[in-house]
């Protein structure tokens, strides 16, 4: 009978041991499932935002025909750089060069009429007038003769500036007529790259800059690659669109290489001060059906999840444009091991030390 009571006074021991055990273990294990929490912080920061944008020479120009006639050389190819006054294109010139030789047959004729006249005049054998309208005649047959001399020049087309050949829309034996289009030509040494500012921006920017100074901005070219040279904004244009609110900017590129072409399209990144930004982590963010969420801590240290906006994205951080306060305390790691409702144990972490432990610090 003693054995039966030591036995059961030794399973009561080992079961009230065990179950210390077990709470000692269990309560270690809640102490140590503690949660980082911090807070936005709240700050006048600098960012950089996206522009699309297109991009256009400095001298972009149409090449058009000035007399009709057969395209009888081209002295140029496609896509070839050309310098000022470079011959180009030579329509026939046979026509024009006839009306210029018999022009220059009736000007040498006025000034015989003219010099025999005047040797009259001085004699005193004809009268005044007649060599006034000697002398009407020379002047109009050498206007018809620089007119002619003008158009036989309209037969050579020559390059008014350095720039870029475009494709030919004509070939080589074409009639053309008076205006026809022949080709386009790029002057690419610079290029002005026009892009839209919202009107709130665009107030931020006028606030901000200096009369006489000018912003310096980049091109992120479509290969998502940076434009190695900087551009700088020159000029805005003078009227909102009223459908869009937005206004155009124009930067301009040196470009000598000439990389950059007429026409390209990019992204201008722009510099935009913000005030009162609130800046989160990015690592304390979720997202569901491509919206951004966060795990806000109540006042019963339970966790909420919360809708927010975003202002702006940099790398490791967000700057919220709505959804959050500069008092919330948001869930800072462990966003996959906990639930929505759940009650959680945590360590506040100072918004500064939560940023300064990111590879990027805020600006």
């Amino acid at each position: 009978m003693k054995r039966i009571f030591m036995l059961i006074g030794l399973c009561a021991l080992l079961c009230q041991t065990s179950c210390h055990f077990e709470d000692a273990e269990a309560e270690a294990k809640e102490e140590e499932v503690k949660f980082m929490v911090t807070s936005p912080l709240n700050k006048d920061t600098l960012i950089t935002k996206d522009y699309v944008s297109q991009i256009h020479s400095i001298q972009h120009i149409e090449l058009r025909a000035m007399e009709k006639g057969y395209l009888e050389k081209i002295f140029v190819d496609e896509g070839k750089f050309v310098k000022k006054g470079q011959l180009m294109f030579q329509i026939m010139p046979m026509l024009y060069q006839a009306e210029l030789q018999k022009a220059q047959a009736e000007a040498n004729f006025a000034q015989i009429e003219y010099q025999n006249t005047k040797s009259l005049a001085d004699s005193n054998v004809v009268a005044p007038n007649e060599l006034a309208m000697a002398k009407a005649k020379l002047a109009k047959a050498n206007a018809e003769l620089a007119l002619a001399q003008v158009h036989l020049g309209f037969t050579q087309i020559k390059a008014p500036f350095d720039g870029i050949m475009d494709h030919f829309q004509v070939r080589l034996g074409s009639l053309v007529d008076e205006g026809d289009l022949l080709t386009t030509l790029s002057d690419n040494s610079k290029m002005w790259v026009y892009y839209n500012v919202p009107e709130a921006e665009y107030l931020e920017y006028k606030t901000k800059v200096k009369k006489d100074s000018m912003m310096k901005v980049n091109l992120i070219m479509a290969n998502n690659k940076q434009f190695e040279y900087p551009g700088i904004v020159e000029t805005i244009e003078a009227d909102f669109n009223n459908e869009t609110g937005n206004i155009a900017f124009r930067a301009t590129f040196p470009n000598p290489n000439g990389l950059l072409r007429h026409g390209e399209t990019g992204n201008i990144q722009m510099t935009v001060p913000l005030k009162n930004a609130l800046i989160i982590p990015q690592k304390a963010t979720f997202e569901v059906l491509d919206k951004k969420y966060v795990y806000v801590v109540d006042k019963e240290n339970v966790l909420r999840s919360k809708e927010i906006t975003i202002a702006a994205e940099l790398p490791h951080i967000y700057v919220v444009q709505d959804g959050l306060a500069v008092t919330d305390k948001i869930l800072l790691e462990g966003l996959r091991l906990v639930r929505e409702n759940q009650k959680i144990h945590y360590s506040f972490v100072q918004p500064t030390t939560a940023l300064s432990q990111l590879e990027l610090y805020a600006e």
